[in-house]
């Protein structure tokens, strides 16, 4: 039981400190003591124990159970006192209401880290304060309620289940999950360089366990599941740092949004959900958000083997197979997820006829035509030549490789020895790299290619969807540039369109001209002809205004404001009006710019394709706010309906400057005006001549 020596620095680290090494009392401490051992395999104490025992050669372990016993010959101590060295890391396996006197011995006997495996007491804010205590003692805690840590490169299987070595660091909030992650990475011949349960995240959170991933060199591929995301903000600033890092992160997340609930004062409420942000600051850090943990482990496997990282265009792929309706439908898949399956250069197709039989097709996909079953060495040779041509950045081999020795065992050492020839083709293209989709499964020549880095898939969609996501990946990343904030304002008191679009005034947002007028004829009449007609009448105080008969377009005189205005007053009951000049540029085209606050992202700006139909397009892109003007360009242009904005069937596009400083203008008010949930304007009028905002209305915080 002899510990370590020699490591730099006491690796302990503050809350909130993200240096590499910050956390090595958590992966790597010099030892370990767990509370609640238990010799009962039915019992988390006995899986707890069993796998500190497996770092005993490299650190200190020290079983406690109060009632007495052993495991393997190590005897359980009666407590922590009772230790022959001071625990770094301390496992506290027992019932909550034992959690925090087991603490406090934890803390005097010099512990610097606390894994916490049950609740942390009765209820949340007993969590929190045990957390401040432990924090205040310059400790560390991961949970309450967590399944543990796994670091596998350090010898440290702290958890319940099985968790194979591989170089996929994972961080989850889900125990289960996790578990699934790693049977599915273990059957594809890959495995965990680090795993870390959530739990509660009273103190040690997403974010910090991502930092400790992207310093540790094992670590190749992050995966992470995440449901709360705390402090949004710092969270995407880690995966920015990742992707910098040449790390790449795997997100997974549940998908419910609490704005649905606020759909009936905004329409913002209603087009950001929750799972939209998380969208938008990946895209933007340069990670990607998956849907199931199937999904995330193709991905990570194609990310750790021959298909490496694609870069632009990165989407080519060179389709082989020894069927052609396999090739074709492998050809169909890739390009129905926005990969390229281009036609291959003469050079390459010459070369690839001189070595297949005479009718053979040499286009892409290239069908083999059985030259695979006569000689299981073109296989090796086609895809050398796809990889040496330059036409594709990828191969897919699909159809029947990996089975030949499964029908005639005598087959096996040479259907292996191509697979070696296989990953030898990748290693020497230098660029290029190779994904195996095979109707076999856990044969030997798969196993050699799995142990070579080259990502086998049983089904082809997989293949495709996995290449696809790893095209994304290689997009690139908008500058992570901020404007700088200025001093903040004065908070609003009210979110009704005169108020609101008072303060977008201020950030130079223009508005026709107006007046505002109590429900009284003759004001309202007399703002008409001071504003100039035709004009518009809008009923304030509503969320909907065209929907409640709140807005009158194009009134061409006196007579018609007054009717109007009889006819609105009686439908709405509203005490004040706005009497706004007529806009009607040429070439116009409505936009929607929202701003919604979010629980853990803060402020988030959202643009689309406005007016009465916003929800019914539902055409939106959405971004952290505030944002520069470049990356607010880029947001519109990324729209479906984009083309609107820059020409269609012969139109003038519209000024995409003016309308992109439009975006920035709501962004900045929504970023700088805490007191608001939402902020949004609609429409927003873009034309070739500039942007002018018709309606804005504000919700304020309850």
């Amino acid at each position: 039981m002899t510990g370590r020596t020699g490591r730099e620095g006491d690796g302990l680290g503050s809350p909130t400190d993200a240096r590499p090494g910050a956390l090595d009392v958590l992966f790597d401490p010099r030892s370990v003591a767990v509370v609640g051992a238990s010799a009962n395999p039915e019992k988390w104490g006995y899986w707890l124990a069993s796998g500190a025992l497996e770092g005993r050669g490299r650190r200190g372990v020290h079983l406690v159970n109060r009632r007495g016993g052993e495991l393997r010959g190590v005897p359980f101590l009666p407590g922590l006192d009772a230790l022959p060295e001071p625990p770094e890391h301390v496992v506290v396996a027992v019932p909550p209401p034992q959690v925090r006197p087991l603490v406090e011995q934890g803390l005097t006997a010099g512990a610097r880290c606390f894994t916490v495996i049950t609740s942390g007491g009765a209820g949340a804010d007993e969590e929190r304060r045990l957390a401040a205590h432990v924090t205040a003692a310059g400790a560390r805690l991961l949970g309450p309620n967590c399944m543990g840590v796994v670091d596998t490169t350090a010898q440290l299987r702290l958890s319940w289940g099985e968790f194979p070595a591989g170089a996929v660091g994972l961080v989850s909030q889900s125990g289960n999950l996790a578990l699934e992650i790693g049977r599915l990475l273990a059957r594809s011949g890959q495995g965990f360089s680090r795993f870390v349960s959530l739990g509660n995240q009273r103190d040690i959170d997403a974010a910090d366990a991502l930092d400790a991933l992207v310093a540790h060199p094992p670590t190749r591929v992050i995966a992470a599941y995440v449901e709360d995301f705390r402090d949004g903000r710092r969270l995407a600033r880690t995966l920015a740092a990742a992707h910098a890092a040449g790390k790449p992160v795997l997100l997974l997340t549940v998908g419910g949004s609490a704005a649905s609930g606020r759909a009936a004062a905004s329409h913002t409420g209603a087009l950001v959900s929750a799972r939209a942000t998380v969208e938008a600051v990946c895209r933007d850090a340069g990670a990607l958000l998956l849907d199931t943990a199937g999904q995330l482990v193709d991905v990570a496997l194609c990310l750790l083997g021959g298909a490496r990282r694609l870069s632009s265009p990165g989407r080519r792929v060179a389709v082989v197979g020894d069927s052609g309706g396999q090739g074709a439908l492998a050809a169909d898949a890739l390009t129905a997820r926005g990969l390229d399956v281009p036609e291959l250069s003469p050079g390459t197709a010459q070369a690839l006829a001189e070595q297949l039989p005479p009718g053979t097709s040499c286009g892409n996909p290239v069908d083999l035509a059985g030259a695979g079953e006569a000689d299981l060495g073109s296989y090796a040779r086609v895809v050398r030549t796809l990889l040496a041509g330059g036409d594709a950045d990828t191969v897919v081999l699909t159809g029947y490789f990996g089975d030949y020795a499964s029908a005639n065992p005598a087959q096996t050492a040479e259907e292996c020895e191509v697979a070696r020839q296989l990953a030898t083709s990748v290693g020497e293209s230098g660029c290029g790299g190779l994904v195996v989709h095979t109707m076999a499964r856990g044969t030997p020549a798969l196993a050699v290619l799995r142990e070579h880095g080259i990502p086998v898939y049983e089904r082809i969609e997989e293949a495709a969807s996995a290449l696809a996501a790893t095209a994304r990946l290689a997009a690139p990343v908008p500058a992570a540039e901020e404007p700088s904030a200025p001093p903040p304002p004065p908070p609003v008191r009210n979110g009704d369109y005169e108020t609101t679009r008072a303060l977008l005034t201020t950030y130079e947002l223009p508005f026709p001209q107006a007046e505002f007028a109590p429900a009284d004829p003759e004001q309202v009449t007399a703002a008409g002809r001071r504003v100039g007609f035709p004009l518009a009448l809008k009923a304030m105080g509503l969320a909907h205004k065209t929907e409640a008969g709140g807005v009158v377009l194009g009134i061409a005189d006196e007579a018609g404001l007054r009717t109007a205005f009889t006819r609105m007053r009686a439908g709405t009951g509203a005490v004040r009006y706005a009497v706004e000049a007529m806009v009607s540029p040429s070439y116009g085209v409505e936009l929607i710019v929202g701003v919604r606050r979010d629980p853990a992202f803060g402020p988030v700006v959202m643009v689309g394709i406005g007016g009465t139909r916003a929800e019914l397009d539902a055409d939106t892109a959405v971004a952290l706010a505030p944002l520069t003007v470049e990356r607010a360009r880029a947001l519109l242009l990324s729209l479906r309906h984009a083309p609107l904005l820059t020409g269609w069937r012969g139109a003038p596009p519209v000024d995409l400057d003016a309308a992109a400083e439009a975006v920035c203008a709501v962004a900045r008010a929504g970023a700088d005006h805490p007191e608001l949930a939402e902020l949004e304007v609609n429409p927003l009028l873009v034309h070739p001549g500039g942007a002018i905002a018709l309606d804005a209305h504000g919700v304020l915080l309850r």
